[in-house]
Parts: structure tokens; sequence; C-alpha cells
């Protein structure tokens, strides 16, 4: 009993030994880069409530009042940009194009949502923002307007679907 005791622990040691220890090489790389200004955590994500649309009002006028949002920028510096131009991206409605598609989940149809400057310029999705917003040092806010507009089929032949509707989109800063 105790030689096979003995030889049961002179195997595992044996076992343990011929793992042995194996070298790898690890490489870390990256990017370092210097972005003028940064988003303050916990804004990163936007939730904008349209509240209750009605379609006559869609039938009526082809859009919706607009809503505003915005972005906020902070501890910008000046020295490395004095503008920033945005660009959403998304699923395109191909009734709208420019406008973003409702998430299929949504039980609303014949509807998709815009963004403009707060001028009433428009922000077509997948596609550079041609306004340029100057950039201050430290805080910026920067203005931006949603609105739903009704798709021309759906306005013409009154097909416009009740229900809740939700869409998401992403937002990318070049600054220049």
């Amino acid at each position: 009993m105790r030689q096979i005791l003995r030889y049961l622990c002179a195997t595992v040691a044996l076992l343990a030994l011929s793992q042995g220890v194996q070298a790898a090489k690890m490489r870390l790389h990256g990017t370092l880069v210097a972005e003028p200004c940064i988003i303050p955590p916990g804004e990163e994500n936007i939730l904008l409530e349209f509240g209750t649309v009605i379609d006559k009002q869609l039938y009526q006028h082809q859009r919706t009042r607009s809503w505003e949002f915005k972005l906020h920028l902070s501890n910008c510096d000046q020295t490395l940009s004095k503008s920033v131009q945005i660009t959403f991206t998304g699923v395109e409605n191909p009734a709208l194009p420019g406008l973003l598609a409702l998430d299929a989940s949504s039980q609303a149809s014949g509807i998709g949502i815009g963004v403009e400057t707060e001028h009433g310029n428009p922000v077509p999705l997948n596609q550079l923002g041609a306004h340029r917003y100057p950039l201050a040092a430290g805080d910026n806010y920067l203005r931006m307007m949603a609105y739903v507009q009704g798709e021309p089929e759906a306005i013409t032949k009154r097909a416009i679907n009740s229900g809740p509707f939700s869409a998401s989109m992403t937002f990318a800063l070049t600054y220049d």
C-alpha cells in the first residue's frame, strides 16, 4: 500500500512537472488620440420621447413639430479643434431617404424619423452633416431637432398604422 502511494505521488509530481512553464509573447497595441472634447460619462445615450403623435397631423402636414435634443461636449480644447460636424448613422427608411426607419419591434408603421439642425436644416442619415458647430473652450451643447414624418404612400393611401414605435441611431463627431 505504501509503495502504491509513493508511486502515485511520484506520478502526480512528474505530471505536474511535465506541464512545465510555457512562455508566450503577448503584444499590446492601440492608438492614442487627442480628442478636442469628451462626452461626459452617462451622457453617451440620448433618449428622446415623442409622446403621442396624432396621425391626423401627419395626414394634414406630412410631419410633426420638432423635438429638441442636445449633445453635450465637455472639456473642449480649442487648440485641438475649433469646430465639429455630426454624422448620424442607422437604418434608413426606404420610403423617406435620409430619415431613420423604425425598429422592427415597432407596432406603428408608415413613418420615419428625421433629424435637423436647430435652424431647420436637414441632417440626412448616414452622411456627414453639412453644419459646422463652433466649439468654445469648456462645455458645449449642440442643439439638434428630431421629428416624425409620414411616408408619402402611407399618407396618400391613409395607411399609417398606429401603435408604439422606436428607432435607434448612433452619432459620430468629426472635428476640424
